[in-house]
């Protein structure tokens, strides 16, 4: 897989003594393919049981770790590409929505994906600046300083979401109506989606089921427009869409010209 980028299937069985499960597979792909790392998908762990801490930490591009069970603290932190997908065993007999990763997963990653079909700890995507993740619910200080990536929760949040926020997108499933009461409102807003992000959450919800088969996306897939009007987009103050800095940006460079030849253009706001 490493030198002639053929698909690779790793299966084994995991406990809480393997941390850092796949990080350096990923150093070695990092020093000899670069940051790009490889084609998606080429090297998958499929694990078993109850992984240690740091399952997936940094994480290069190729790389789609399935695990079959739970992990402990610091899932994905780091993560730079690939894929983390975790779900409770088939025989499992959860009630409710169990508990599969531990506190600070996703901290500090820059790119990448994780699927979570159970909850988090603590500290969920904490500093995240590019990566995309679905999971359904977590504890306290979830997306605090996220700059960038994307974030859906289907299920219940703990308190001082999003403080500090000033990047990425994240969308909550706000069945019981009280996300106002657990948001640190300092800097993001509270808004329906528009339709753009609607479909984005759509998207990540299909995605979220392919991957782990979750009976909770599956019920709100059959349910679409009750999820609609649950759904609370949470948005930096500083947040600008793509197409609109890239219109201001265009307006800029265009105003510098005119001012180069005596001309007045004003720079929309």
């Amino acid at each position: 897989a490493l030198d002639h980028g053929r698909q690779v299937t790793l299966r084994r069985e995991v406990q809480n003594l393997d941390r850092a499960a796949g990080t350096l597979l990923s150093s070695r792909i990092v020093r000899q393919h670069g940051a790009k790392g490889l084609p998606a998908g080429v090297l998958k762990m499929l694990l078993r049981g109850t992984a240690g801490q740091s399952l997936g930490a940094w994480l290069a591009p190729g790389v789609d770790i399935r695990l079959e069970g739970a992990a402990n603290d610091g899932v994905a932190k780091g993560m730079a590409g690939g894929q983390v997908v975790i779900r409770a065993p088939a025989h499992a007999t959860h009630v409710g929505r169990p508990v599969l990763v531990g506190n600070a997963a996703l901290y500090g990653a820059t790119g990448g994906h994780l699927f979570v079909a159970g909850r988090g700890g603590e500290r969920f995507a904490v500093r995240n600046s590019g990566a995309t993740a679905v999971i359904e619910g977590f504890g306290d200080h979830g997306c605090e300083y996220m700059t960038g990536g994307e974030v859906l929760v289907i299920g219940p949040t703990g308190r001082n979401l999003a403080a500090g926020m000033s990047g990425g997108m994240l969308w909550v499933v706000d069945e019981r109506g009280d996300l106002d009461e657990r948001i640190n409102p300092d800097m993001v807003r509270l808004t329906a989606p528009d339709e753009t992000g609607w479909r984005r959450v759509v998207k990540l919800l299909q995605r979220h089921h392919a991957e782990t088969h979750s009976a909770l996306a599956w019920r709100l897939l059959c349910d679409l427009g009750r999820v609609r009007q649950q759904v609370v987009q949470v948005t930096p103050h500083a947040f600008r869409p793509r197409w609109l800095a890239r219109r201001d940006d265009a307006s800029r460079r265009f105003a510098k010209m005119g001012q180069g030849r005596g001309l007045h253009v004003k720079v929309p706001s």
